[in-house]
């Protein structure tokens, strides 16, 4: 038995279990299926020193999984949390934020906001601000500036298995260098020499920085879909709504334009702190925008 600590693709790396005399073997997933992640544990039949094959994966805690209609990513699991890094320079997606937090509160993986590049300080301040809406719900915002400083996310990470997750330039590689230099240059080597190209970024991996915590890197993202998740999966990773789950006027209320929706009156009523407009408004167009998918590809199913 081992636990994937590398994913090239069509190639795994996984780290064997101390019982037996490996320690590391380049193994590919029998059949076609294309189903390991980074972060499982398997179970896997040795046909070398340095060769094996994924048979089985065991049962997982939880995983982490992007979706459009066409195709279905996993990108890591068995997580404790999920590190999603923004930045004000280039400007960060607030609807790529908001869908990464709808992904981890739908796989119950607890979600920490990294705002990096604080020391451009004035846009710094004004990303802040920009997601003041954000406080409430009660997410860790953690502003740091991975260029000079990366010990205040040390403490967050102690004895933890993360995700690192972010759209392309908001630092991440940065951090993870920071974190881990040496062992990324050995990795890099592996990388190139399984002709998975040369750039860290090109694949998932997980180090471990002590016996009891590890990151796992995952590549920059431009989007993150969601279309595995139906409307009531979808209403109920936004945690602000489910005080009022229950409270609308019609049992197959879906919080669009519905007459009676306790959801769109929370928020008609912001002043009182219950929903932002800007996450209602999110969610709307995340449900729509799902719903046009699902109507234009009937055949993808789950």
């Amino acid at each position: 038995m081992g636990r994937v600590i590398g994913d090239f693709g069509r190639e795994f790396l996984v780290e064997m279990s101390q019982s037996y005399e490996l320690s590391h073997l380049s193994c590919s997933r029998r059949g076609r299926k294309q189903d390991v992640a980074c972060g499982d544990m398997v179970e896997i039949n040795i046909a070398s020193p340095t060769q094996g094959s994924i048979e089985t994966i065991l049962p997982r805690r939880n995983v982490l999984y992007r979706s459009d209609a066409f195709r279905e990513k996993t990108l890591a699991a068995n997580l404790d949390q999920a590190i999603i890094i923004i930045a004000p320079r280039p400007s960060f997606s607030e609807t790529f934020l908001n869908l990464c937090l709808v992904a981890c509160e739908a796989a119950g993986i607890h979600p920490i906001i990294v705002l990096n590049k604080m020391d451009l300080a004035e846009e710094h301040a004004i990303a802040r601000k920009q997601i003041a809406y954000l406080d409430p719900l009660g997410y860790t915002i953690l502003p740091l500036s991975a260029k000079f400083d990366i010990e205040p996310l040390k403490p967050h990470l102690d004895g933890k298995v993360s995700l690192l997750v972010g759209q392309s330039g908001m630092g991440k590689s940065k951090i993870v260098n920071a974190l881990v230099l040496n062992e990324v240059t050995k990795v890099a080597e592996y990388s190139e020499a399984l002709d998975s190209g040369k750039h860290t970024t090109t694949f998932t991996r997980l180090y471990p920085l002590d016996k009891n915590t590890a990151i796992i890197d995952s590549p920059g993202l431009q989007s993150f879909g969601l279309f595995h998740l139906d409307d009531d999966s979808i209403a109920h990773a936004m945690p602000e709504f489910r005080p009022f789950a229950g409270r609308c006027k019609f049992n197959d209320c879906v919080h669009l334009r519905e007459p009676g929706c306790a959801v769109i009156a929370a928020a008609a009523a912001a002043a009182a702190g219950h929903i932002s407009l800007t996450r209602l408004g999110f969610y709307q167009a995340l449900v729509e925008q799902q719903r046009e998918l699902r109507e234009a590809h009937p055949e993808w199913k789950r």
